[in-house]
């Protein structure tokens, strides 16, 4: 029988994403992969090659709102673990979260081997208890978790980010053609370049004549709505037209991928697109950053407020984004996805 094992990974959608290279690990030697993971990062993780099965649970300790603990919820997740029989189980966790309260239900679930990174004492919780450097990005921080215990990538795999394709691009977006992605949104506002700013710079690109796909989830019509401007030849706007694998295709269709430090970026990645990255350090960029794929980031990384991990930027005008230039925009897209040069002596 295949090993049993356990990978947790419950915050955003993003962060499952940066958790793949991870679970390939887990998976390499022909284990059965659970994946543990929240509601907002469920999609993600249905997408991750590796997965065999998905559990969600809302933590009361990881996630922004939280929920009051419910014994009833967690018995059920108690239950439903210990009835996987689990070989071992890896906590993967942020600098700033602790896997202590996920190891004690995994304990009780009667997992005999849990694994994680921990500064505080875990007493009898953990097996392993790992630690790593501080500025280490989130894929190298769970790959290191996995080796303490053996699992590595298989050869051949360059652990790049990675999800399963379906291959259907929206009809709207392949009629374009080559086209720019602007993704506005953000899950907090404090990681978003301003809504206007946005808009300016789908303007920008139209007008060097590169068609802009506007992309959001549902509840983002209207902030999608105003950064796309009027229907115009060249622009498409997607708010809550297609789920994650959708949008996994539409960035794929892009030349380049332009966003703040937020989930898509890491799709982006994920897919294989170049991102420009309106990049607010709330918390590092050399954790969270597009892993393995060409980027630029812009905005200002050394800001004195910089790892403030705010989620409504507390300082007039947004400084650390804000003030980057349509321009400065506009050229990092140029760079990373320059358009062919003209043909000499073409026909005009």
């Amino acid at each position: 029988m295949s090993a049993r094992i356990l990978v947790a990974r419950l915050d955003s959608a993003g962060d499952v994403l940066l958790a793949g290279p991870a679970v390939r690990a887990a998976a390499a030697g022909g284990a059965r992969v659970t994946l543990l993971c929240g509601p907002r990062g469920r999609g993600a993780a249905a997408l991750l090659p590796g997965v065999d099965e998905v559990i969600v649970f809302t933590a009361p300790w990881i996630v922004a709102d939280p929920p009051p603990v419910d014994p009833a919820a967690i018995t059920t997740l108690v239950d439903e673990l210990g009835s996987r029989r689990l070989d071992e189980a890896f906590v993967l966790t942020s600098f700033h979260q602790s896997a202590l309260p996920m190891a004690l239900l995994l304990r009780l679930a009667g997992c005999p081997v849990i694994a994680a990174v921990s500064e505080d004492y875990p007493g009898s919780l953990l097996d392993v208890r790992h630690h790593v450097p501080d500025d280490v990005h989130e894929v190298e921080r769970g790959l290191s978790l996995l080796a303490t215990r053996g699992h590595r990538l298989p050869a051949g795999d360059d652990g790049r980010l990675r999800v399963r394709r379906s291959g259907r691009l929206h009809p709207a977006a392949a009629a374009l053609g080559g086209y720019v992605a602007v993704h506005p949104g953000a899950a907090v506002s404090a990681r978003a370049w301003a809504p206007e700013r946005c808009a300016a710079l789908v303007d920008a690109l139209v007008g060097a004549g590169r068609p802009v796909v506007v992309t959001g989830g549902a509840g983002e019509e209207a902030l999608v709505a105003r950064v796309a401007g009027p229907p115009r030849p060249g622009v498409v706007a997607l708010a809550g037209a297609v789920d994650l694998a959708g949008l996994a295709e539409v960035l794929a269709g892009a030349e380049a991928v332009v966003c703040g430090n937020t989930g898509p970026a890491h799709l982006a990645a994920a897919v294989g697109t170049p991102v420009v990255s309106l990049y607010a350090p709330t918390v590092p960029a050399v954790r969270w950053r597009p892993w393995g794929v060409e980027h630029r980031l812009l905005g200002d990384q050394a800001i004195a407020c910089r790892g403030c991990r705010a989620r409504v930027c507390p300082v007039p005008g947004h400084p650390c984004v804000d003030t980057v230039p349509v321009a400065e925009v506009v050229a990092a897209v140029e760079a990373l996805a320059p358009r062919p040069a003209p043909v000499a002596g073409a026909a005009r």
